[in-house]
């Protein structure tokens, strides 16, 4: 499974991005999709996760009420749409891929894709 995370950019404090992660080779119904970020000197945190199926969603408390996790299954594509971005959103923004269930850990997300900046300045 190959994943390629895309959309990120610089944005003032209130503002808005799209995350896209396209997956190919293989990805089925039965994953997880996860996004994660990882600010510099801190740990990967997780951000949002959903079912591939679209049914399941989950969020961290921090980003609850601003970000929105989707997917679009024809395109194999799943999206993070961020409202109200803060500069405590500044990191590096990961997509990841589970064949398990939903989980808060990095460490049981199978496949990962390369991370996209996103800056958000005051």
């Amino acid at each position: 499974v190959q994943l390629q995370a895309s959309g990120g950019g610089s944005v003032q404090s209130g503002g808005s991005l799209r995350l896209s992660c396209a997956a190919s080779g293989g990805t089925s119904t039965s994953y997880t999709m996860g996004w994660f970020r990882q600010a510099p000197g801190k740990e990967r945190e997780f951000v949002a996760a959903i079912a591939w199926t679209g049914i399941t969603t989950r969020y961290a408390d921090s980003v609850k009420g601003r970000f929105t996790i989707s997917s679009d299954n024809a395109k194999n594509t799943v999206y993070l749409q961020m409202n109200s971005l803060k500069p405590e959103d500044t990191a590096v923004y990961y997509c990841a891929a589970t064949e398990g269930s939903y989980s808060l850990r990095p460490f049981e997300y199978d496949y990962w894709g390369q991370g996209t900046q996103v800056t958000v300045s005051n």
